[in-house]
């Protein structure tokens, strides 16, 4: 077996392996997405303080990061085994987003988690700029 026909079964194997390991991880996150289904579904028809309306925010929030994660999943096996740079920010615009909901106690923290999301905003702007997409 010559040395390029070796490192090619050694890349499908490897291939193999993480596309197994996807496939388990977005099976384990729609089973948590079903769970915060139902979670949201209690706290929806339960909601009559404050205190149970940040926390359903806050699980509706936790429940788009593990939307976002499956389609991330997705997104990596329909673009030929790659995960695209978009999607990363996406899911941390949404966490940090989460981060401010539930720690908004602090101004100082308040106005760093703002220009977090401002710097991932222009990133995600850059990411999407023309010369940076693929020629096809």
């Amino acid at each position: 077996m010559s040395g390029l026909s070796q490192s090619k079964l050694i890349c499908r194997v490897l291939q193999w392996i993480s596309s197994a390991a996807l496939i388990l991880l977005a099976i384990i996150l729609i089973s948590f997405l079903i769970k915060e289904t139902i979670i949201l579904s209690k706290l929806l028809f339960s909601a009559s303080d404050s205190i149970s309306i940040y926390l359903l925010v806050d699980e509706l929030i936790i429940y788009f990061l593990y939307f976002e994660f499956v389609a991330l999943i997705i997104k990596y096996f329909q673009s030929n085994y790659h995960f695209p740079l978009q999607y990363f920010i996406y899911i941390a615009i949404t966490a940090v987003i989460r981060l401010i909901i539930v720690e908004h106690n602090e101004p100082q923290l308040f106005i760093i988690y703002s220009v977090s999301i401002l710097i991932l905003i222009i990133a995600l702007y850059i990411a999407n700029a023309d010369r940076l997409k693929p020629k096809e």
